[in-house]
């Protein structure tokens, strides 16, 4: 038995669930004479929904698909290997179930090591070896076709990348050592590093070929054909690909060194992944494979037994799993049909969800004001943000004026929302002003029609009130920016019934959001989180620790940005109000800064300003704080900030303000951007120790977010 095949039966004997990819070998006569061709298809036997990936047994069958082509390749029965994927999946990578079940630094190294021992047989095989990237293609995905002397890619392709960095790994299967020394280390980097942490951004498939990964393009419609004509013009020596000289002087450190001042600005030393992946992109540089590929065995094996990486695939799975199956969500046989949509009031929220609206749902919706001059700007926003997607080409004229055309805005409501299945209100976050919109609304909706409101910190109950059917009242909250952040909470209220929420929740998913469902609590789950947190901050302030110790104390968590830019996003009047309406409820845990009040007061936008192109604290901000002598250190602040919020998600979850702590994270992912390699906040909190010392235990269990005991 081959090293390769003990490595992947024993990794495979781990991972008795792996869905298993088939590596079919078919041959085929190449067009104008040049030869049989071999070419392997990579096929988990599902359809795209389900794409190709490779655990243990997946590589095995790979391997013996390349025993046979090695085989024939060495007796001249072939002239060439190809490598391609199922309809519109090439392959997407390492199945990380398998992943998460490893509990052995031993283990997590035959990972490694046996997809390198298969990859690397491609570059080996005795004819020129050929990928076909023709549909989404991910990490080992892309690596597998790295291996390949050329390769091709459809213009179809919408993903393509390498996002190990993302969830707490480094591209081990040959990415960080073979795409610099293919492209270049300043591309290389900007793929690996730059792009996984930029929310993982992927590449279409114009963008692999302008890179270099790809030495050619062709369309989706005919791509395989287009493909085999052009390898076979590549085998008789009528094509031959010229690729530039890679320059290993000081370009390659610069790429380097540029990699690594995006991770720090992204996730400030926190999370190894980035680092480590830098270091073996830095050591490709003198050209040696195999010394790379050792590396990448042993970063990926010490990453697979540390906390970031679990908690990265935790927080992958609550997005892809459990964001589309919301826990508590009641039947979704109870929901109504949603034909038309109405939006009280027409300013920049409101706006933004007429538009999601209109673009998701497609169906006429209708925006209320107070005078013309509102309702007409609102009408306004829509049309042009319609007429930006035709400009950039995402819809087309036809499209574009369908659209336009099923927006509009009244003055009256009777008009406009007598025959509406569904009203949101986005009206100023005041209870007796609301109070007053749902009155005049339920006068005038027809009796089936749900009332939804987009508050961020109000009572859902105390806002129905004083309707005849508070049932069919439903907290709908969105994030700003609308189009942006993925989350919806959506809340319901001490009446609300299930028809009227299930009805929510199928429009949360026509709106492509993920919805999470949140108890009537003030703040529901995000801004509560997060005015704790800030709340924290200021208080540090206010005592005396001077703004930037404190900024700079949560660096380490490498959140999106620091707590005093993102009160600026937020709007500090916003915060300031939020934050009353939590020390009404809660006096003993959330209070209200009299510094924050007076920079509100001042009609300051902000703490900051930019003037160098960095933030600086404005110096009439200066004037303003009042702070006491109390200075306390970046570690002290840091303990403080965390053992406050570790404290307000337990409370928060003995409330039942949700069901699990799962779902916790999965707020503050999709709604406030906090990084996967934090899973959200719990499975740092317990990796910390700081659930243990604020709450006497965990927030999840042992395997959860962590390697199994």
């Amino acid at each position: 038995m081959s090293t390769t095949t003990e490595l992947l039966k024993g990794a495979s004997d781990l991972f008795p669930d792996e869905v298993v990819t088939q590596a079919h070998v078919r041959h085929l006569d190449l067009p104008f004479g040049a030869g049989r061709f071999a070419l392997i298809t990579l096929d988990n036997g599902l359809d795209h929904t389900k794409p190709t990936t490779f655990g243990p047994a997946s590589l095995a069958n790979l391997n013996t698909a390349i025993d046979q082509v090695e085989k024939e390749a060495s007796a001249g029965e072939i002239v060439g290997v190809g490598v391609t994927g199922k309809p519109f999946i090439f392959a997407v990578g390492a199945d990380l179930k398998g992943v998460e079940l490893l509990k052995e630094h031993k283990d997590a190294l035959a990972i490694g090591k046996g997809g390198h021992e298969v990859f690397k047989r491609l570059a080996g095989i005795a004819v020129p070896t050929f990928a076909y990237y023709n549909g989404a293609a991910m990490g080992g995905g892309v690596e597998v076709g790295l291996h390949c002397q050329y390769r091709t890619v459809s213009s179809a392709i919408a993903a393509f990348s390498l996002p190990e960095v993302f969830l707490g790994l480094v591209p081990g299967w040959g990415g960080c050592t073979l795409l610099p020394n293919l492209i270049g280390a300043a591309k290389a980097v900007s793929v690996i590093i730059e792009n996984s942490l930029n929310q993982n951004k992927q590449l279409k498939g114009q963008q692999v070929y302008e890179l270099g990964i790809a030495d050619a393009i062709f369309e989706g419609a005919d791509f395989l054909e287009q493909s085999l004509l052009w390898t076979a013009a590549v085998l008789k020596g009528e094509i031959v690909i010229d690729r530039p000289v890679i320059d290993r002087g000081e370009v390659w450190d610069l790429a380097v060194a540029k990699g690594r001042s995006i991770a720090d600005s992204k996730v400030h030393g926190a999370a190894p992944a980035a680092y480590r992946a830098l270091d073996i992109i830095a050591a490709a540089k003198n050209g040696d494979l195999q010394q790379g590929y050792d590396a990448e065995d042993q970063a990926l094996a010490d990453l697979i037994m540390g906390g970031e990486l679990r908690a990265g695939i935790y927080a992958f799975n609550l997005v892809q799993k459990r964001g589309k199956r919301p826990a508590g969500a009641p039947d979704k046989n109870l929901a109504r049909p949603v034909t038309k949509v109405g939006v009280v009031g027409a300013g920049l929220m409101a706006s933004q969800l007429a538009l999601l609206f209109l673009r998701r749902l497609e169906v006429p919706v209708v925006l209320t004001d107070i005078d013309q001059e509102r309702v007409d700007k609102g009408v306004g926003y829509v049309h042009a943000e319609i007429d930006k997607l035709l400009g950039k080409g995402r819809i087309n004229q036809d499209k574009a004026n369908r659209l336009k055309a099923l927006v509009t805005g009244v003055l009256d409501k009777a008009e406009g929302f007598a025959d509406a299945d569904f009203i949101i209100e986005a009206v100023f976050e005041e209870i007796g002003v609301k109070q007053q919109v749902f009155a005049e609304v339920e006068a005038v909706a027809p009796a089936h029609a749900i009332l939804a409101t987009n508050t961020s910190s109000l009572s859902v109950s105390e806002m129905a009130s004083k309707l005849k059917n508070p049932e069919r009242v439903v907290g709908f909250h969105f994030f700003n920016p609308v189009a942006v952040l993925p989350l919806l909470e959506i809340v319901r209220g001490e009446q609300t019934d299930d028809a009227s929420l299930a009805t929510a929740f199928a429009v949360a998913k026509k709106l492509k959001k993920t919805a999470v469902l949140v108890k009537d609590a003030p703040a529901f789950v995000v801004n509560r989180i997060l005015t704790r947190f800030m709340g924290e901050i200021q208080n540090v302030i206010d005592e005396g620790t001077p703004v930037e110790v404190a900024e700079k104390a949560v660096e380490p968590l490498g959140l999106p940005m620091s707590p005093l830019v993102l009160l600026e996003l937020v709007g500090p009047a916003i915060g300031l109000h939020v934050s009353e309406t939590l020390n009404r409820a809660f006096p003993d845990r959330f209070t209200v800064s009299e510094n924050l009040a007076a920079v509100v007061k001042a009609g300051k936008r902000g703490f900051y300003v930019y003037d160098s192109g960095k933030p600086e604290l404005d110096p009439e901000v200066a004037a303003l704080l009042k702070q006491g002598d109390t200075v306390l250190t970046e570690e002290q602040v840091r303990e403080r900030v965390l053992d406050a919020v570790a404290q307000e998600i337990g409370l928060m979850l003995d409330e039942g303000v949700v069901a699990e702590a799962q779902d916790i994270d999965l707020c503050l992912i999709t709604g406030a951007g906090w990084p996967f390699h934090l899973g959200g906040i719990t499975p740092y909190l317990d990796r910390e120790g700081v659930s243990e010392r604020v709450n006497g235990k965990k927030f999840l269990a042992p395997g959860v977010a962590s390697v199994p005991a």
